[in-house]
């Protein structure tokens, strides 16, 4: 399996609202399956960051294309080479 991180650009108009919480169901669905690692937006940017887990680009394009929100998208794939984070690491040791 590898990483793709998904830089989306988006704008909004007078429908978008309406297209967030079909949205916000999808990508919680992926993430329940383990597709999507991490999801963040930036409201002042009008950016996304999506991390997926797939075997090919086109395959992480795929999900992305099945959102209710990706007519309001511009955005390009990436393959990661290193993705570390807090959650890839064991917890921290606690002495009793």
């Amino acid at each position: 399996m590898n990483k793709f991180q998904a830089i989306i650009k988006f704008t909004m108009d007078e429908q978008f609202m309406s297209f967030v919480p079909p949205h916000r169901t999808y990508i919680n669905y992926l993430i329940n399956k383990g597709i999507i690692d991490s999801y963040a937006v930036s409201m002042e940017s009008q950016t996304c960051w999506i991390t997926l887990n797939t075997e090919t680009k086109g395959e992480a394009d795929g999900y992305i294309a099945k959102s209710p929100l990706y007519k309001y998208w511009t955005y390009h794939i990436e393959e990661l080479f290193v993705y570390d984070s807090q959650h890839y690491r064991l917890p921290a040791l606690q002495l009793n």
